[in-house]
């Protein structure tokens, strides 16, 4: 049975305009005629004619495709289709929130805020309301989208004379643009970002400043010249590096023992520094004293020396982040049977007891300080000192006597 919609207006009601239209062709696949689909369903004939069959661009008017599906396409695009604008619109009418219709259309809640905000339009009654038209909101999207744009070096005559003045004179974009800035605060078409002033000497095609102005930059460059080549790359270690996602799965829920994580504290100037060492478990810390240097070569054998020392059953992986000092990981897994994982750079937290461990020993080793002075004995004893310490990560227990039972149960 055919709903009609007429009816749901009458009572102040809108019908979703996807409803709608699924409605309308419906009806004319059973049969029922355009004039009375279109009654039936509450639309003026001539909608139901551009429904079926497009239009023509005439005049001001851009042409419209006919409408056979509503369904969105089946190759996603990073931007929205006409489809997922009248999914916005109906699902607004229905008083849907932002994040329910972005979850509905599988994008980003920003995405969704973006375009009611971008495509919409402020009610003059009341300005914190948006009224969303969808056909409306995609042909702004698809004005706007035509490419290349002129930028705004190139729009504005006088921006652009002051920027080639001032790159004559030998000036930084940087100089040029906090320039403006202090010239002309109150005039936004006078600002712009120094990345803006590259980009109009570097990407051909543009014509906004003279060519010949890149002479007057410090490089001298007509182009611009990557920092980084990928394929340029160098490994960081003689032998590949074993990466945190590739650690067994017993060391990250910590009911193993024997999984360590490592680090160095530097002195002063780095030219002195301590390993430290900390179970991840029972938080126990062991320290490493290097009295000399700490060069890939002596920490191996200072690694080596204090791990072959432990029993078996706390042998199991040593995870470390990318400083030089570990370069000769692969002597030290050969000499102690202890696999390294590397963690991802500037990621500190995938070592955190390490990291905090290193924080509660800065108040026995400053920074800033000659860590070479400390003996070995002295080490000993603060990590003897912090180890008698009760966590309450583990239940107000020592890691000595973490350590101790664990040892005791395994014997």
């Amino acid at each position: 049975m055919a709903i009609d919609y007429s009816k749901q207006r009458k009572r102040g009601g809108h019908a979703p305009q996807v409803q709608k239209r699924e409605e309308y062709f419906r009806l004319v696949d059973q049969g029922v005629t355009f004039a009375e689909a279109s009654r039936i369903v509450g639309i003026n004939l001539r909608t139901g004619k551009r429904w079926r069959n497009g239009r023509h661009a005439s005049g001001g008017r851009k042409a419209v495709p006919p409408i056979h599906t509503v369904a969105p396409p089946s190759v996603r695009s990073r931007y929205l289709c006409e489809a997922e604008r009248i999914h916005i619109a109906d699902r607004l009418r229905e008083k849907a929130t932002i994040r329910a219709i972005a979850a509905e259309l599988n994008r980003s809640p920003s995405t969704v805020s973006r375009e009611v905000r971008r495509n919409g339009i402020l009610l003059r009654a009341d300005s914190s309301q948006w009224a969303y038209r969808p056909h409306a909101a995609q042909a702004r999207a698809d004005a706007r989208r035509p490419r290349p744009k002129s930028g705004k070096i190139g729009q504005n005559p006088e921006l652009r004379k002051f920027i080639q003045d001032h790159l004559t004179r030998r000036w930084s974009p940087e100089q040029i643009c906090h320039t403006l800035r202090g010239r002309f605060p109150d005039r936004p078409e006078m600002q712009v970002a120094h990345e803006t002033v590259y980009q109009a000497l570097y990407v051909q095609g543009r014509g906004e400043l003279r060519r010949e102005l890149t002479r007057a930059l410090r490089t001298g460059r007509a182009i611009r010249k990557p920092h980084r080549h990928a394929e340029a790359r160098k490994p960081r270690f003689s032998h590949p590096m074993v990466m945190i996602s590739e650690r067994p799965a017993e060391a990250a829920d910590r009911a193993v023992p024997g999984h360590w994580e490592g680090d160095l504290i530097v002195g002063r100037e780095s030219r002195s520094a301590v390993a430290t060492l900390v179970e991840r478990s029972t938080r126990y810390l062991m320290l490493v004293h290097l009295p000399h240097d700490h060069t890939a070569a002596t920490v191996r054998d200072a690694l080596t020396e204090t791990v072959t020392a432990l029993p078996a059953l706390l042998r199991r992986s040593l995870t470390w982040d990318q400083g030089t000092e570990m370069g000769a990981h692969h002597a030290f897994t050969v000499a102690t049977g202890v696999p390294v994982y590397f963690c991802d750079p500037a990621s500190p937290w995938q070592r955190g007891s390490n990291e905090n461990t290193n924080g509660l020993l800065r108040q026995y080793f400053p920074k800033g300080t000659d860590l070479s002075a400390h003996t070995r004995q002295h080490l000993d004893t603060v990590a003897a000192e912090l180890n008698s310490r009760p966590r309450k990560t583990l239940d107000w227990k020592t890691p000595a006597e973490r350590l101790a039972k664990l040892l005791a149960t395994a014997s």
